[in-house]
């Protein structure tokens, strides 16, 4: 047996706080929400904490984007910045990021056993040890302790009032991003409810800021806000005009919202911490160097990400490439279809001119050169590679991504569903499951959402076999099952583990050298990770 090295050994020890229970189970409930003060008095952090200059963001949809811009923005002001965020899609440590770069190994070694032998050696039935995202954010408030951050800014993992970054008393401002249906197992079913939630967030006096929301959620963040006495302000959504002519680093019509809060938050933040040299007020119509350049340099993985697949690029540049975003609701899902309809055509326009991403500056885009004579002459196709959450409703989520690309004239040739790799209780890439214990009764059930749309889309360009020659492809599948351990309709295929899935596209890239083939990745962030932790390898 390989030997596990000291890296694999803490994702170990880290995946032994992973609950088999499910977050929706209804005991969850808050949790036992003040055995976190007991963890911090453990681990001695209760006077760093305290201390800590930190901005605090929730919300539904844009937390991770929010994050990012207002880490950048600072970062670009000239103050040391700790970022923590989730979920990561590589490597855990991308959830801790020192002055925008994830922590290094050797840092996140020391912290991690720092925190867990103590928490171990303490712990009790009375206390037992922290679930795995508890004790993540214990861990990022030892590491910015540790290296005197500036600025701590913290993404709140779900919800608001019970999430373990919620042990910050005193934030030095809070943020509210888009709220909308997510989670609502666990944070309620009306708008109103998550809206609840999320304010729990709030601290007596601490100025907030939030984006336009629907009225229902508007009136919960109000009321909430009113009790507290907390400066509730909606901040506007960027002018592009203000970037002198440059763009944000993050791609998508919905970021100007994200970026707009981001402002806000920065600008009150140095207001709040003296730092006046540096500030951003409305009436200058004007947004000060640092910020900009903030904001067209802020990127994030797995969002609106373009790579190219390494192994087939070798020999032919341009034949595979993945379009990748964790979208992962409704609303999402349209911004990501719109985003892969302008990028795909994008892609197209280049290939004539050599290529070059307008915004391959290295923001969201990892572009490698590709010739564009060569891939000029190809026919482009399209393929879907889809998984989302169990909780969330595929009804919702994939009619909305398929009518938004066929009314950019996208259609997809081919729609992909995998099980995710990071679903194995195991964090890290040594871990991964013997795939006869995978049950992917919820990946058939999404294809046959995909087939019952496609079969209802006549619009759609992909023609449907009759019945007839239906079953006898279905039993020639039912043989090709035992080679590929994929289940393929007309439409699409659902394939026991992703290698598998993406060692059937590199092979179909081979076969066929007349294609280019765009890929498009989302319905879940931990699906986009495991995709480029394979591409990229």
């Amino acid at each position: 047996m390989a030997e596990v090295s000291p890296y694999e050994e803490a994702l170990d020890a880290l995946s032994s706080l992973i609950t088999k229970r499910s977050r929706a189970d209804k005991s969850n409930k808050g949790d036992r929400f003040d055995l976190l003060f007991d963890y911090i008095k453990i681990l001695d952090l209760d006077e760093a904490i305290s201390q800590m200059k930190v901005i605090h963001v929730a919300g539904t949809k844009g937390k991770g984007s929010t994050c990012t811009f207002t880490e950048s923005i600072l970062r670009n002001c000239g103050f040391q910045t700790g970022l923590f965020t989730s979920p990561h899609l590589i490597d855990v440590r991308e959830r801790f990021r020192l002055n925008g770069v994830e922590i290094c190994e050797e840092k996140y070694l020391a912290y991690f056993w720092w925190c867990y032998d103590r928490l171990k050696e303490n712990s009790s039935e009375d206390v037992p040890m922290p679930t795995y995202f508890r004790f993540l954010a214990l861990l990022a408030f030892k590491i910015f302790a540790a290296e005197q951050v500036d600025v701590a800014i913290l993404e709140v993992g779900l919800g608001g009032k019970f999430d373990a970054t919620n042990v910050v008393q005193s934030p030095v401002v809070c943020g509210i991003t888009s709220l909308g249906y997510d989670h609502m197992e666990i944070l309620g079913y009306t708008l109103g409810a998550i809206a609840g939630e999320k304010a729990g967030i709030f601290k007596h006096g601490v100025p907030a800021f939030t984006v336009t929301q629907p009225e229902e959620a508007m009136c919960v963040l109000e009321e909430k806000a009113c009790k507290l006495d907390v400066p509730l302000q909606v901040a506007p959504p960027l002018d592009a005009s203000l970037l002198n002519g440059q763009k944000l680093g993050l791609v998508g019509e919905h970021q100007y919202l994200n970026a707009g809060l981001a402002i806000a938050l920065s600008s009150t933040w140095l207001q709040r911490t003296g730092h006046l040299e540096v500030s951003y007020h409305q009436q200058t119509g004007s947004l000060p160097e640092q910020f900009i350049k903030g904001l067209t340099t802020a990127n994030l993985q797995g969002r609106a990400q373009i790579v190219p697949d390494r192994i087939i690029n070798t020999e032919r540049p341009g034949d595979l490439v993945f379009y990748l975003d964790g979208a992962h609701s409704p609303e999402s899902m349209e911004i990501c279809a719109k985003w892969f309809s302008l990028a795909i055509k994008e892609d197209s326009q280049q290939k004539n001119l050599g290529f070059q991403s307008p915004n391959s500056s290295g923001s969201s885009y990892e572009l490698a050169q590709m010739h564009g004579d060569v891939g000029s002459r190809k026919n482009p196709a399209q393929i879907l590679l889809f998984n989302c959450m169990s909780v969330r409703d595929p009804q919702l989520l994939l009619p909305r991504l398929m009518k938004t690309c066929a009314s950019q004239g996208v259609y997809f040739k081919k729609a992909i569903f995998v099980p995710n790799v990071s679903l194995y209780n195991k964090v890290g890439s040594h871990a991964s499951p013997a795939e006869s214990q995978v049950d992917l009764s919820w990946q058939f059930a999404l294809q046959k959402v995909w087939e019952n749309l496609m079969q209802g889309d006549k619009g759609g360009e992909t023609k449907n076999t009759d019945a007839g020659s239906k079953d006898k492809k279905d039993k020639k599948d039912k043989k090709d099952d035992t080679e590929t351990s994929a289940k393929s309709c007309e439409n699409s295929a659902v394939f026991s583990s992703l290698p598998l899935a993406i060692k059937w596209l590199r092979d179909s890239v081979q076969q066929n050298q007349s294609v280019r083939t765009q890929v498009l990745v989302t319905g879940s962030l931990h699906l986009v990770g495991d995709v480029l932790r394979l591409v990229k390898k």
